[in-house]
């Protein structure tokens, strides 16, 4: 089983503790955002094939680099590095220290452990199809030889992004943009040009209709890039999480409305305040990153994979 942690939050900057007690103790619980089913996750070594970190702060971990290698098991690291205003972004750390954390990641766990994302893609008047092109070019050429993989998708905008959307723009004085796709797959293309010059390849994630002779499909859950730092064959099945996914099957350890960055364009977040809230009364000797609701259906008895 490929442990994800998480998409649904930024555990390693803000839940480290919580995360490595809970493999020290071989378990965790998560609440099923769909079913609303409490699961007992099995994290005992025996049962875990590898580990998929999304961030974008792994520096609480660093310090712990030898425990998550004696652990056993093979990671990869979806780093997000996009260098957008703090009108869009809070609360994220500076990406000069996001580029040292992600070179680190590549000398001393191994060259395909970090892979960056320049996700997602947000059009707005501050965040031009100019500034996106000039933007990603000195990222993509700080973090060149240190990841051979960039991730990227357009935002998508549900109505909790559209929303939170509207009120950052409020609240700054920008206005933003779903473009065209005729215009997103334009900016593809030399985006992948940027990319390759910085002996990158770029994917897209969860798009399909943006593929092309230039831009790959994303597998952010990829058991042949965890396979290949392990130096074994991981037979997982594919099972991507939502319609357009390519990953490979997984287990995602995290909850929703729990990640304090603050993000203005954040699916997994409805307020930030909500976030906040929760991350104020995150206790990481608990079994569940956040305390279940009393009305949650019992623990089931077994272990769910």
């Amino acid at each position: 089983m490929i442990i994800s942690a998480s998409y649904r939050t930024d555990i390693p900057a803000f839940y480290s503790d919580w995360f490595f007690a809970r493999l020290r103790a071989g378990y965790c619980r998560v609440k099923n955002p769909y079913s609303g089913r409490s699961l007992r996750i099995d994290l005992r070594r025996e049962k875990v094939t590898s580990l998929v970190f999304w961030t974008r702060n792994f520096g609480p971990c660093l310090p712990r680099l030898n425990e998550l290698l004696a652990f056993g098991r093979p990671f990869v690291v979806q780093f997000t590095v996009t260098n957008y205003p703090r009108s869009l972004e809070a609360a994220v750390i500076d990406p000069h220290k996001a580029v040292e954390q992600i070179r680190r990641l590549s000398a001393e766990v191994h060259p395909k452990c970090p892979v960056w994302r320049y996700d997602p893609i947000v059009c707005t008047d501050v965040t031009s199809l100019e500034f996106h092109r000039r933007n990603f070019a000195e990222l993509a050429a700080s973090l060149e030889g240190s990841v051979d993989e960039v991730a990227v998708s357009f935002a998508t905008i549900y109505q909790k992004s559209e929303r939170n959307l509207d009120a950052a723009a409020e609240r700054h004085g920008f206005e933003w943009s779903d473009p065209d796709p005729s215009i997103k797959a334009a900016l593809l293309e030399e985006l992948a040009a940027t990319a390759g010059a910085h002996g990158m390849s770029l994917t897209i994630c969860t798009q399909p209709q943006f593929l092309s002779s230039q831009v790959n499909e994303a597998r952010c859950v990829d058991a042949r890039r965890l396979g290949a730092i392990a130096g074994i064959n991981l037979d997982v099945p594919l099972k991507g999480n939502r319609p357009g996914c390519a990953c490979h099957e997984s287990r995602d350890i995290g909850a929703y409305d729990t990640c304090p960055h603050g993000c203005a364009y954040c699916y997994a977040v409805r307020h930030r305040a909500i976030a906040l809230a929760r991350y104020k009364v995150h206790d990481p000797h608990d079994d569940a990153l956040i305390p279940l609701e009393p009305d949650q259906p019992a623990i089931l008895p077994l272990f769910e994979g």
